[in-house]
């Protein structure tokens, strides 16, 4: 009898220890439970800045109409478009240069930076120009985030996808990515005359009835 006791031991503790294990590895295949028990999504957009330049032949004088026409179809290859800022490295400091290259900026709706062009490497030669693009890209990393695939979710935290999809379409939609960054600044101009020629059209406009009723005659009628 003790023999047959002391044999059955082994089986159930064996088993326990299986049926354990077993638990442990599904949980961990599945790959653990959600942690983030806020609303707040921790896959949030970012924002890139990269800088392209194309240097140009130019002097005291200006660009000759080939240079001109070269970086017209290097804006064109590039897809310059509403959001870049284009900016001038030059040496030589020359308002002719600046002025044609500002001309070929204008055709795309954009104008050329008064500030200081942002750091590139490389030096810029004597007889050269250094035109910069300047564009942001936005994109979200981690995005599709199915890595909690366990249906145990003990803290009651939110999926790890959560605010994928809404933040990566507001990276590919916004049409300026640096607007996440910080929202569109003013240029200076007022448009207060022009916002105010409704009310101002309201207030000077006469009364409907200040001219008094029209009069109108009745007429008689008869057979």
């Amino acid at each position: 009898m003790n023999q047959t006791m002391t044999a059955r031991k082994p089986t159930v503790r064996i088993a326990g220890i299986a049926l354990a294990l077993s638990l442990g590895l599904t949980l961990a295949g599945c790959g653990g439970m959600p942690s983030n028990r806020s609303l707040y999504s921790v896959h949030q957009p970012v924002v890139e800045q990269v800088n392209y330049t194309l240097d140009v032949a130019a002097n005291s004088g200006g660009m000759s109409f080939g240079e001109q026409r070269r970086l017209a179809g290097w804006f064109e290859a590039m897809d310059l478009s509403y959001g870049d800022r284009v900016y001038i490295d030059d040496p030589m400091n020359s308002t002719a240069t600046r002025n044609a290259i500002e001309t070929i900026v204008s055709r795309y709706g954009i104008l050329l930076e008064r500030e200081g062009a942002p750091a590139t490497a490389g030096y810029v030669n004597n007889g050269a120009a250094r035109v910069v693009i300047s564009r942001h890209k936005a994109s979200v990393p981690g995005c599709p985030d199915w890595s909690a695939k366990s249906d145990v979710n003990l803290g009651n935290a939110t999926s790890s996808n959560y605010g994928c999809a809404v933040n990566s379409n507001l990276a590919s939609m916004v049409a300026n990515p640096e607007h996440l960054l910080h929202g569109a600044e003013g240029t200076g101009e007022t448009v207060v005359m022009s916002s105010t020629k409704a009310i101002t059209s309201y207030r000077s406009q006469k009364p409907s009835g200040e001219g008094g009723l029209a009069s109108g005659g009745t007429g008689t009628g008869g057979n």
